[in-house]
């Protein structure tokens, strides 16, 4: 049986000295401090962010860590554990969109929408270390965001982030709301991924134990108890290795096709076709009759039935029947497959593979074209169904995935 690799998360004080050991080597002296932010593994609700719907993401245990220190000047200096290529310098005076490439872009980008909100922030010295698998849909992009966000806060004391308590929650929703948005408009304009706002919000928002419930129309989220341990339950992650990038047409292409059918149908954004009490047919018959129409009819479908999963994905929680996610996160992955036509060889593998071995249910997660599943299991079949998908990589010749348990665990902080 092919042996499954597994992608552990560090503890906070491994993490954190990974960092600040980076800082010193590189810099020759110490950091103000280090601080982190979560990946996410959305539970369902992909592709609804930016239509204005619901999405339930939680926060994962594995973290991307900022070791940062101020400047006296606007000159930002980075360097990451996961990248080769050294020490790159950046004039914040210079920070523009498209004037900053690759990764530094991401935090760039933070300071220089921080500085477009009015806030007055300076030049820094920044080492990056990160477990968060980088491409595996799992948001590490965000991660680096949030954890530049909050070690920004906190050094030049915004009163943004507040804290996170004993509990694992943020003491500020409010104001995290407002970092969060600061980072999708850094990943938006300075990085040019056409994202939606729902991987910040899970880094900075989220609470441990609890999958977040938000509402991508006005931002209000809900914290909705998450604890499949207590029900013998495991969330398995599966890191396809086919990587993934927003930066790119086919998400691009996906969020225009929603725009357009939008403004086809004469509404604000899909959510109100969604919310129509009429359903969807209506909608779906008034694009048919469009020219080209027929295009965007699947597309809408999926939109609209995906915000319903979500609602019956948090009923279900709520009644405390998790076991009725299963087929929720199946049917969401067809519509994934079929309607919005976003999945891959590697992820339909993994989620095939995972519920022959016995998964409950099995979905693609994040914004797809690679990255990462997810697979609902018993807490006992954990190694079985992990050992089940990595053999069906190997036996169709494709390289070997990586694999994780999720926890809901705490935000940014």
């Amino acid at each position: 049986m092919t042996t499954p690799v597994w992608t552990p998360a560090w503890d906070r004080t491994e993490g954190e000295r990974r960092a600040r050991d980076l800082f010193v080597a590189t810099y020759g002296a110490a950091p103000e401090g280090v601080w982190s932010a979560p990946g996410r593994v959305n539970l369902i609700g992909e592709h609804t962010d930016y239509n204005g719907g619901l999405a339930l993401p939680i926060a994962l245990p594995h973290r991307t860590y900022a070791a940062v220190a101020r400047r006296d000047d606007d000159v930002v200096r980075l360097v990451s554990a996961q990248e080769p290529s050294g020490v790159r310098e950046v004039r914040l005076a210079d920070a523009a969109p498209g004037a900053v490439g690759g990764w530094a872009a991401y935090v760039v980008g933070v300071a220089w929408a921080l500085r477009e909100a009015g806030h007055a922030v300076g030049g820094f010295d920044l080492a990056i270390d990160s477990c968060v698998p980088f491409g595996a849909g799992l948001s590490s992009s965000a991660a680096l965001e949030a954890s530049v966000a909050v070690a920004l806060d906190a050094l030049h004391g915004l009163g943004l982030a507040g804290t996170v308590d004993a509990a694992g929650a943020a003491t500020d929703d409010a104001g995290r709301a407002t970092l969060a948005a600061v980072c999708v408009r850094a990943e938006n304009e300075m990085a040019g991924a056409p994202t939606g706002g729902m991987d910040q919000a899970a880094s900075l928002r989220a609470r441990a134990g609890h999958a977040l419930l938000l509402d991508c129309r006005d931002g209000a989220v809900r914290h909705v108890p998450f604890d499949l341990a207590a029900h013998g339950l495991a969330l398995l992650v599966v890191d396809t290795r086919a990587e993934h990038s927003h930066v790119d047409g086919e998400y691009a292409q996906r969020r225009a096709a929603c725009e357009e059918a939008a403004r086809r149908l004469g509404v604000g954004s899909l959510r109100d076709v969604a919310d129509d009490p009429r359903g969807d047919a209506w909608a779906l018959e008034a694009l048919a009759a469009t020219p080209d129409g027929e295009a965007l009819v699947p597309r809408v479908r999926h939109v609209v039935s995906e915000i319903a999963r979500v609602t019956a994905f948090v009923a279900a929680l709520d009644a405390d029947a998790v076991e009725a996610v299963g087929p929720l996160m199946d049917a969401s992955h067809a519509s994934l497959r079929d309607d919005y036509a976003v999945s891959c060889r590697e992820l339909d593998v993994a989620v095939d593979a995972a519920r022959a071995a016995g998964a409950r249910g099995a979905r693609m997660t994040g914004g797809g074209f690679g990255g990462s599943a997810i697979a609902l299991v018993g807490a006992d079949d954990v190694a079985g169904v992990a050992g089940a998908v990595a053999a069906a990589f190997a036996e169709r010749g494709l390289a070997a995935p990586a694999f994780a348990v999720a926890v809901a665990a705490p935000p940014a902080g």
